[in-house]
């Protein structure tokens, strides 16, 4: 049904949901409000459907139909624009869209290998002989966006999960993963605390507890969905990317905190003893030409 949809005509539909008026999606897409009229009634006279009802702003049974589809599709379409010109470009710059504990001394590090390998067809001290590595901070779901959008060469992505299991994203495309690396996970709380001296911690004896929601590092609603587990109130929400902040203030005593062992600069860090859960880091990709970013993910996945 969408086959012939003019993807112009699809994006203004979405602006004009995601705004909530046409004046606002006007001013957001540089048309006047009649040219956004204009071109939503285009689409549902090409659907043969209402998609909004227009006071308030909404769309209709069809509309909410068409917003799940829309998405994607202009994803894709992005992507495939992005591969284009990705196989004619010569760019040695390569962006990373990284969540925030996917950076790790070991990930740092071979990122700063991957940007020192000449490139093969460079002569010595030329412009370019080495990539430049751009991070971009994101929560893992938009990193992945990115990445499938072609706004990013690579995403770098984080999250808790079974040791060897992959880590569940959003599906937004045909992406490689690669596994990158696995760590343990602690239980960040204050020094003295009651609970600082055992050998583990179980999270369903921690469900009653204060926590810090950090939506930008590892949001609550993550942590209830792969520990199957209900509970975990919040003591404070921190909106910030991090990771030493997240773990001052579990350090504080302003909520406890679930980090790799490696990122548990402070406080008491006890290992996490159920359930069998390690951080885990994946690297996700669209097709890659031979270049500095397919040197990164070499990089990244060398074991």
């Amino acid at each position: 049904m969408l086959m012939g949809v003019d993807p112009h005509l699809l994006r203004t539909f979405v602006t004009v949901v995601r705004e909530g008026s046409f004046s606002a999606a006007a001013d957001r897409l540089g048309y006047t409000q009649p040219a956004v009229s204009q071109q939503i009634a285009a689409l549902e006279a090409d659907l043969g459907v209402p998609l909004l009802l227009r006071r308030p702003v909404r769309p209709t049974r069809a509309g909410e139909r068409l917003l799940e589809h829309a998405g994607p599709l202009l994803l894709r379409l992005r992507a495939a624009r992005a591969d284009v010109a990705r196989v004619v470009a010569e760019s040695h710059v390569v962006t990373v869209a990284a969540s925030p504990l996917a950076v790790t001394p070991g990930t740092a590090a071979a990122l700063a290998r991957a940007a020192a390998v000449p490139a093969p067809e460079a002569s010595a001290g030329s412009p370019g002989a080495a990539g430049t590595v751009t991070v971009r901070t994101a929560d893992p779901g938009a990193a992945v966006a990115l990445a499938a959008s072609g706004e990013a060469d690579l995403a770098l992505v984080d999250g808790p999960a079974a040791p060897s299991d992959p880590l569940a994203l959003p599906d937004v495309g045909p992406l490689t993963s690669s596994g990158v690396g696995e760590e343990p996970l602690v239980v960040v709380l204050p020094e003295g605390h009651p609970l600082a001296g055992r050998p583990g911690l179980r999270l369903d004896a921690l469900a009653d507890a204060l926590w810090v929601d950090a939506p930008g590092v590892l949001p609550l609603d993550r942590l209830r969905a792969v520990a199957r587990i209900d509970g975990f109130r919040t003591g404070l929400r921190y909106e910030g990317h991090d990771v030493a902040t997240l773990a001052r203030l579990a350090a504080a005593g302003h909520g406890l905190a679930l980090l790799p062992r490696s990122a548990a600069a402070c406080g008491a860090a006890v290992p996490l003893a159920w359930p069998r859960l390690v951080h885990r880091i994946e690297v996700l990709h669209g097709s890659l030409p031979d270049g500095p970013a397919r040197r990164v993910v070499h990089a990244l996945t060398a074991r």
